[in-house]
């Protein structure tokens, strides 16, 4: 029987994030790995709800790039998440996934490092891009082609009534 590692991530904005999902994939790689996410219901992130879709959306991304994981949703404040969550003889280590310094939260904060200090486990801290929103699209309208004159240029500057 081989040993399995058990890993904690603490995730929000960046549970289905390109970059979460490769550093679990390269650590899943190394040696058995199992991974139990953990997704805050922070108020400025949709709360519960939010928070629950969030997890629904990141396991399944995650199953099917080949990890073994399973979540919960925890208190609003990551740190309070993570004291509720930890357990020193069931986890062996941390990941904290944030977004990058200007748009995060998390690691204005201090996270990592608080984290670290309050668990005594290591933390490795992975810093995801966020999320590309998406647009609706439509076809540009079409315009009645109109012929040109001598005089048209006169009216580029705006639309006349006529």
């Amino acid at each position: 029987m081989s040993w399995k590692r058990n890993i904690l991530v603490v995730a929000n904005v960046t549970a289905t994030s390109d970059e979460l999902t490769a550093a679990l994939r390269a650590r899943a790689e190394r040696e058995t790995t199992a991974f139990t996410l953990v997704v805050p219901a922070t108020t400025f992130g949709g709360g519960r709800a939010a928070a629950e879709r969030s997890l629904r959306e990141a396991i399944a991304s995650l199953r099917s790039a080949g990890l073994e994981v399973d979540g919960t949703v925890e208190a609003p404040d990551p740190v309070v998440a993570v004291t509720d969550v930890w357990d020193p003889k069931h986890y062996d280590e941390i990941i904290v996934s944030t977004l990058p310094m200007r748009f995060s939260k998390w690691l204005h904060a201090g996270l990592p490092e608080r984290v670290e200090r309050l668990t005594g486990a290591p933390v490795t801290h992975v810093i995801s891009q966020p999320p590309k929103p998406q647009f609706d699209t439509a076809p540009a309208p079409v315009s009645e082609p109109r012929p040109m004159g001598p005089l048209t240029v006169l009216a580029w500057g705006g639309q006349r009534q006529r």
